[in-house]
This record gives structure tokens, sequence and C-alpha cells, in this order.
């Protein structure tokens, strides 16, 4: 019983210990909150939604767009996709996610610098920012889901001048254009320093108890408010890349369909999609892939997730049934092609709005961009005579244009939107500020134009570089046998 009586003697002087150690850690905890940690479940989603994103490019993007040409061009379509993804992805991880996420310096505004080149200070310890305070993911997860999006942009920019260029040419073009077109709009419209670091500058503000601190603090916010890019200073809103994805690739796309030329034979000779089986399997994937895309854009498996996800699915179905009445008004007849092109562009107008419109808004959003791209596809390319083989222009930037726009009006909480994010306010939390139409609309077309001045004209320049250094287009003769034997050796189909 002694024995037991010491033991007990013991556990209870340790039971007081530990006592006064939880005690004192509580103080400390309370002096010096613990950083936030990721959550498994952000995580989880975050990863799930990057595979998503990569399914949408290999085999998604690959097949739709392998479906809607010829048979003697189908295997050069998958080749250029396939690539792209593997060259972006390299790319991405030695210096494209540094140049689009991390300060730039004197060229802040429009891209970022080399601090994490080859991914230094990168690890699995580290974390990144998401759209409520207190609230991160692993950095890895953050830069994986936005590689996916920078290998998709330039693979969809290959549908405009598909059957016609050169395969050496293309990539010399997608290391340019990456590099000197989409990173930098990718910084200029999504790097900023999260709500955290605007909620503590502001905290130090209101606690500030006499002039001088609070002039300090005051700077102090304003340059944290400063380290952001030149369009989200605007307060231009893009949930998941209208701007840094559809109008950017959509643009780059017209350009180089025009440099480049019409296909041999265009628009006298038939020039029919050789499967559009193989296009419905794709567009069907682009569909599934794009809830990755969108909702994963969050950052976070919460609410706002679930909205982005729901306005994907009701904006699409929109979108698609839009295309088609009016198609079937116009033509006399319904088309498979149509409900799936009218599918995209709903896909597309919605991108910017996902996570800000209300489910009602993205209908409207969707049957607006169905009508308004069938009426670009159908009518005024075949006016102004550009090839745009795969209508690139027609439904990526027109699409992204009708979104960007509308999601400035549709983010207003009186058409059923969640408004826009302050997180100065009330420092620590979350409110909404006051919407005034005018502005915010203003703020979008701005995006929308400096989007498209930087990729036209840097797209021109890049294209018209490579047409000197290698050569932009096959010859008359490989054209007319196939990209396929004539560029690769190989055919998508052997007898």
């Amino acid at each position: 019983m002694k024995s037991v009586s010491v033991v007990n003697s013991t556990i209870k002087k340790i039971g007081a210990a530990a006592a006064l150690l939880a005690m004192s850690a509580g103080t400390a905890l309370a002096q010096a909150p613990a950083a936030p940690v990721p959550n498994k479940g952000d995580t989880a989603w975050m990863l799930v939604s990057s595979l998503l994103v990569l399914m949408m490019s290999i085999p998604g993007l690959a097949l739709f767009y392998g479906g809607l040409v010829r048979t003697k061009n189908m295997l050069s379509v998958l080749t250029q996709v396939f690539m792209i993804v593997s060259l972006v992805s390299v790319m991405w991880v030695t210096f494209g996610y540094s140049l689009a996420f991390t300060n730039g310096g004197s060229l802040n505004d429009y891209v970022g610098g080399l601090s994490k080149a080859f991914l230094m200070g990168v690890n699995a310890e580290s974390v990144a920012a998401t759209f409520s305070n207190g609230v991160v993911i692993p950095e890895y997860a953050y830069l994986a889901f936005q590689m996916t999006f920078a290998c998709i942009t330039p693979a969809l920019i290959v549908g405009a001048f598909a059957e016609r260029v050169k395969f050496s040419a293309l990539m010399l073009f997608v290391v340019l254009w990456v590099t000197l077109v989409y990173f930098p709009i990718a910084h200029m419209v999504w790097y900023w320093g999260g709500p955290d670091a605007i909620g503590n500058a502001a905290k130090a503000v209101a606690d500030a108890t006499d002039p001088a601190a609070k002039a300090a603090a005051a700077a102090a916010l304003e340059e944290v408010k400063a380290d952001a890019g030149l369009i989200f200073k605007w307060g231009a809103l893009d949930f998941a890349g209208g701007t840094v994805v559809h109008i950017n690739a959509g643009i780059a796309g017209l350009v180089g369909a025009i440099m480049i030329g019409k296909r041999v034979g265009y628009p006298r000779e038939a020039m029919a999609p050789h499967s559009l089986t193989m296009t419905m399997i794709g567009a069907s994937l682009l569909w599934v892939g794009w809830f990755g895309f969108n909702a994963g854009s969050n950052l976070e498996a919460n609410g706002t997730a679930a909205l982005a996800f729901l306005n994907t699915f009701v904006a699409t179905a929109a979108a698609a049934l839009a295309w088609l009445f009016a198609e079937w008004g116009a033509k006399g007849k319904p088309s498979l092609l149509g409900m799936v092109s009218g599918a995209v562009s709903g896909l597309v107008a919605i991108t910017p709005a996902s996570g800000f419109a209300g489910p009602m808004g993205a209908i409207v959003l969707g049957l607006v961009a169905g009508v308004v791209c069938f009426f670009f596809v159908a009518t005024i390319k075949n006016k102004l005579g550009y090839d745009d083989s795969l209508d690139v222009f027609g439904i990526h930037c027109i699409g992204g244009i009708i979104g960007a726009i509308g999601t400035g009006i549709l983010v207003n909480q009186a058409l059923g939107g969640t408004g826009i994010a302050d997180y100065e306010s009330k420092p620590g939390e979350l409110v909404i500020a006051a919407y005034e139409l005018s502005p915010a609309v203003i703020a979008q077309i701005k995006a929308v134009l400096l989007t498209i001045v930087w990729s036209g004209v840097g797209s021109a320049i890049i294209y018209k570089v490579v047409d000197l250094i290698v050569g932009l287009r096959v010859s008359i003769d490989a054209e007319r046998e196939g990209l396929d034997v004539a560029e690769h050796g190989e055919r998508a189909y052997n007898p």
C-alpha cells in the first residue's frame, strides 16, 4: 500500500506541474497566437482539384480538340497538348511560380521576382494564404493547383491555328509566351498578401495609441496593400481565370490565326470534324474537370466552394441550351457540336464569376454567353474571314469578356451575389464592402482591356520572333499530307 501511496503522491505532483505548464503555455499562446496550420479537408480538396484540372488538359482538351480536326491531324493535336503540359510543368517549378506569386520589387505591379526560383524556401511546412483569416493550405498544394492553370492556358491557344503550325515553332512560342505573357498576367490579377497580412496590419492601426504609432501603422498597412499585382489593386475580380486563362489565350489565338494565315483550301474545302464522338468525350471531361477549376479556386472546402461548384453546373447547362436553340432557330437543326460548344462557352463565362455570382445570376450569364458566342462563331468569323480553326477566340475570348464584365454586376448581393470582401474594416473578420456598380464594372473593363493589349501585342511580337527563328508554318505539301505524318511520322489511326 505504501508503494501505491508514493505513486499517487508522485502522480499528484506531476499533475500539478503539468497544470502549471499548461497555464504558462496558455499565457504564452494568448500573447502570441499560434500560426495557422492547414486543414486536412482543405488540403485533400486542393489535391483533388489539381487532378481535375489536369484532367481538363489531358485527356479532356486533347480529345475535344482532336475530334474537331481532320483525321490526318488528330495525333498532332494530341501531341501538342501533351507537350505543352509537360513543358510548362517544368517551367512552373523552376521559375514560373516565382514570377507569378512573389514580390517583384520595382516591377511588382506587373511581375514577380525570382526569390522562389527552383522552389527555394518552399517545403512541406510552408503554407499559402486562402481567402479566410487564419486559414492556410500547404504551399505545395497551392503551387500544384496553380501549375495546372499555367498548363492549360497555352494549350487552349493551339486550337486557333490547328492543322498548320510547326511543332518546333509551337514549342518555342510556348516557352516565350508563358514567360512573357501568362506569368505576368497571373501576377497582375492574383498576387496579393492575403487576408491575414491585411487584417494584422489593420489591427495594428486600430491598436495604436498615439498619433506617431498610428501613422506608422497606417503606412505599414498601405505597404501591405500595395504588395499586389496591378489588376488586383484596381479591385478587379477574377475568381478562377476569366482574364488570366480565357481572354489571355483567346486573344493570343486570334493573333496567331491571323499571322499564320488560313489553312490551305479554307473556306472552299470541307473541313468537317473527323470524330464528334471524341469531341463529346473531351467536352464531358472538360465539364467534370471544371468543377476543380472553379470550386478549387476557392482554396478551401466550404460553402463558397459549393457555390462555385453549383454555378459551374447550372451556367454550363444554360449555355448549352442557349446555343442549341439559337442554332436551331438560325440553321433549322440542333447539333451536338453546337451543344458542346455552348457548354464550353458557359464554362468560360462562369469562370471569373463562379465564386461571386448567385446561381440565378449564373444561369443568366450562361444564357447570354451561349447566344453571343454562337453569334461570333457563326456570323462574325465568317464576315471577317479569319481562320480560327476551333473557335478559340469566339468561345474563350468572347466568353471570357462576357464573364469578366458580368462578374462586376452579378457580385452585387441585391442580385444574389456574395458581395466584395473587405478584410480591413474589422481586422481579423471578413465583412462585405458596400457595393457600387460603376466602380465595380469599370475595374472589370480595365482588367479586360489590359489583358487584351498585353496578350495581343505580346503575342504578336512573340509570333514574329518565332517566325524569324524557325518559321511558324509547315509547308503546303506537309499541310496537305497532314501533320501526323509530316511532323511526327505517326498516324492516329492505322488501317
